[in-house]
């Protein structure tokens, strides 16, 4: 056994020092005769924290053993003892101050056998009431924050929600946010989950004068059969990552950031539009804080989380968009940072697309190199589909050499064209002369844009070099697109079952690392 002393607030404010005692291979008499009517497996364990919960229990002199099976067991055992099996888990977040009532909230958590663990708690004093607890691998890591840390303050004033019938994409947001500060000298705080609240930043913020930021663009979505589910957040908490080390801050462990995120969806809940076009869109942001001048990395940061209801980018239907396509503006270039969702990629952008509306399009299709190579249209990846010069059905998409940023819904499409295996499929560079000719030739059948916000937008026409280049577009139910859009909507709203891309967060609040819950097949 190896024993140690811990201080430990409780949920109504009276700190006690507890002794932690971790049981290796064997409980005591009483826990032991009970494990046996009960098995469950026992391994060694590291030191633990503990973290207060709302929830105080009294344990007078009893002792307390948490079993598989949604039922809470006791039996009498040494004075002042306390034996948990321990899940990772928070406990219920219901606050009760009676047994009774904390015996009820744990008789309807879920806990997973094969992450159970024993702890032995011995409180210095029988009358002392002590929060529940939640077990860390290790102890706290100051190098990444977690879950288990999660502070829950509910907003007191709810807001008025929108008419979801008529939502504007970026206009609502709902109450709460979450937020976590990392600084060089102590690490990462606790991550909060608080009221949507204005962010106080220093003048000389290192984000207001060098563009130490970067972001993230998820949905939520309401399912056909009332749970709620986030589509591929491993893709973009490896992207969030990727990103913030070429940003020069801090890293982060993305399943602690996953399951914060999907507690942050179950506190509103609500928000999350019941319909089968609308979704709740999330927004990972991370800013360099620091206040001080010079172009250095930022010793101080915040990680927050915003979301709030979207409606669907087209709501009668896929609309074909018209395109400027004007060598002279360039989006990004080899060894540039245009593989990286930051902020910085798209101040520069907002000019050019009001010169493609003063030229009657919608979207500009940004071009790179001599040969102007096609590689992204306004925020979305570029994907055609045409007959090659080999006379093959081919989907050809730009290649992740730095140039575009790596999508989620890119990732996808590409993935669920190879899993039918109907056409071929390929990642490599194009031109607006390949696009010429394909057309000339009548061989061009698709040309469209995908990303989170609208999944797939069809293209009709390319303004480029003065001329325009009408595109063929197919019927929405004939299309590559429409079937594409109709396949991902099935995932999301839950109507393939058990879909490895369509997370439950509920899945995520529990036990199970999203990196286990997930296994992203791409051949």
């Amino acid at each position: 056994m190896e024993s140690h002393l811990n201080q430990l607030t409780c949920g109504n404010g009276v700190r006690h020092t507890i002794k932690i005692t971790v049981v290796n291979s064997s409980l005591n008499a009483s826990a032991k005769n009970h494990s046996q009517r009960f098995p469950l497996p026992i391994s060694p364990l590291p030191p633990i924290s503990f973290h207060p919960t709302p929830c105080s229990i009294r344990y007078s002199r009893k002792i307390f053993h948490l079993i598989l099976h949604r039922k809470f067991h006791y039996f009498p055992g040494s004075v002042k003892t306390c034996v948990f099996f321990i899940d990772g888990r928070h406990a219920p977040r219901r606050r009760c101050c009676t047994l009774q009532g904390k015996m009820q909230a744990l008789r309807k958590a879920s806990f997973r056998s094969d992450k159970l663990q024993p702890v032995l708690v011995q409180l210095t004093d029988g009358r002392s009431y002590a929060s529940a607890a939640t077990h860390f691998s290790g102890g706290s890591d100051p190098r990444h924050f977690k879950h288990q840390d999660l502070e829950l303050h509910s907003s007191k004033k709810l807001q008025k929600k929108p008419d979801f019938g008529k939502l504007i994409f970026g206009r609502h947001f709902s109450d709460h946010m979450l937020d976590v500060a990392w600084s060089e000298s102590h690490g990462w705080g606790v991550p909060r989950i608080g009221p949507i609240r204005n962010i106080e930043l220093h003048p000389a913020a290192k984000v207001l004068h060098y563009a130490l930021e970067l972001f993230e663009g998820m949905k939520a979505y309401y399912g056909d059969d009332g749970k709620v589910r986030l589509f591929r957040p491993d893709q973009n908490m490896e992207r969030m990552q990727t990103s913030a080390k070429r940003t020069s801050l801090p890293d982060f462990d993305g399943n602690e950031l996953t399951r914060c995120i999907a507690q942050l969806i179950d506190a509103d809940r609500s928000w999350v539009p019941q319909s089968p076009a609308s979704s709740l869109y999330v927004r990972p942001t991370f800013i360099g804080t620091e206040g001080t001048l010079g172009v250095a990395r930022s010793k101080e940061a915040l990680l927050y989380v915003i979301t709030g209801p979207v409606g669907p980018y087209f709501p009668t239907g896929l609309k074909p968009v018209s395109l400027l396509a004007d060598p002279q503006h360039v989006r990004s270039w080899p060894g540039g940072a245009g593989a990286y969702k930051m902020g910085s990629n798209y101040a520069p952008t907002i000019h050019v697309q009001k010169e493609a509306e003063k030229q009657g399009c919608q979207q500009v299709l940004w071009l790179h190199g001599d040969d102007h190579q096609v590689t992204e249209v306004g925020t979305m990846n570029v994907m055609v589909f045409w007959i090659n010069e080999n006379g093959e059905k081919e989907l050809v998409t730009a290649p992740l050499d730095g140039l575009i940023l790596p999508g989620v819904t890119r990732n996808s499409l590409l993935a669920l064209s190879r899993e039918w295996g109907e056409f071929k499929v390929s990642e490599r560079n194009f031109t607006m002369g390949d696009i010429e000719k394909a057309v000339e030739q009548k061989r061009l059948i698709e040309f469209f844009g995908c990303g989170t916000a609208c999944v797939v937008c069809p293209v009709h026409n390319i303004l480029y070099a003065g001329r325009n280049i009408k595109i063929p577009v197919p019927n929405e139910k004939a299309s590559l697109s429409g079937r594409f859009l109709r396949t991902l909507n099935d995932i999301t709203y839950g109507r393939v079952r058990g879909h490895p891309w369509a997370v439950d967060i509920d899945e995520l609040i529990a036990t199970v690392p999203v990196s286990e819950r997930i296994a992203v097949k791409s051949r």
